[in-house]
């Protein structure tokens, strides 16, 4: 559900919640069985009605399809991903992108005739990769789900991989604000500027940086940060000291 959830996290929440109810309707009370006992050729039909934006229920259906195989030979994605994970490495760049290849290198037949997902897929949208510079804002939001907490935000259910190795769940909103704290000195929004962000809050916590990836976050989101400075709106703010609008 939380791979789902964070594939599809593009767009107004109020519209993804939407999507999502319904999605996880459609999925039953156990996702996880459905996945596993799903038949593309009986099955697709059932997705049918369900269109998000760009993608139309077949491509959610290819996804499953795609996560059927996966988990057909795997205990779980948590064991997918450990499989090229090393509590040596640096961040999750090299893991993270084996971890999205392996699905999407899975067989895709009943929606396309070649057998292999064409570059131009939109399934492949849910599974950005850092090779390819994306900052891959969905997958880390998924993984720190996964592996922070449990507290009032994350869920913390797989163990085996470090906080320190997560990276900040990268959008507009971070991207900007960040800018302003002088938190990366890139222009582009990218894998870069991910792995910049996060070193420099990793000087506030080395254990656990991504922490501090909400209260960013939710700055823009709710607009106390405005996208251009505001003498008014700005005044209040406690960052205003250490923020390059003001200083």
């Amino acid at each position: 559900m939380g791979l789902l959830a964070s594939s599809l996290a593009y767009g107004r929440v109020e519209k993804i919640l939407d999507f999502l109810e319904s999605l996880f309707k459609v999925l039953g009370p156990s996702p996880y069985e459905f996945i596993l006992n799903f038949d593309p050729v009986r099955d697709r039909r059932i997705f049918h009605a369900l269109i998000y934006r760009f993608h139309r229920g077949r491509h959610i259906a290819c996804f499953l399809y795609l996560l059927k195989q996966v988990l057909s030979k795997y205990k779980s994605l948590e064991e997918v991903f450990l499989e090229d994970y090393s509590p040596a490495n640096v961040d999750l760049q090299d893991s993270l992108s084996k971890f999205v290849e392996k699905i999407l290198t899975q067989d895709s037949s009943p929606f396309y005739p070649s057998g292999r997902l064409p570059k131009d897929s939109p399934v492949r949208f849910f599974l950005p990769s850092p090779k390819d510079g994306s900052t891959c804002k969905r997958l880390n939001l998924f993984l720190r789900w996964m592996v922070r907490g449990p507290d009032q935000v994350d869920l913390g259910l797989w163990k085996n991989v470090r906080c320190t190795h997560l990276m900040i769940p990268l959008d507009t909103h971070i991207a900007r604000i960040s800018r302003y704290l002088g938190l990366s000195d890139f222009k582009n929004i990218s894998w870069k500027m991910a792995q910049q962000v996060t070193e420099n809050l990793k000087l506030l916590d080395p254990e656990d940086p991504i922490k501090y990836d909400f209260a960013i976050c939710h700055l823009g989101i709710s607009g106390d940060c405005p996208s251009r400075p505001d003498p008014m709106r700005c005044q209040p703010c406690q960052l205003r000291p250490v923020c390059s609008c003001w200083s």
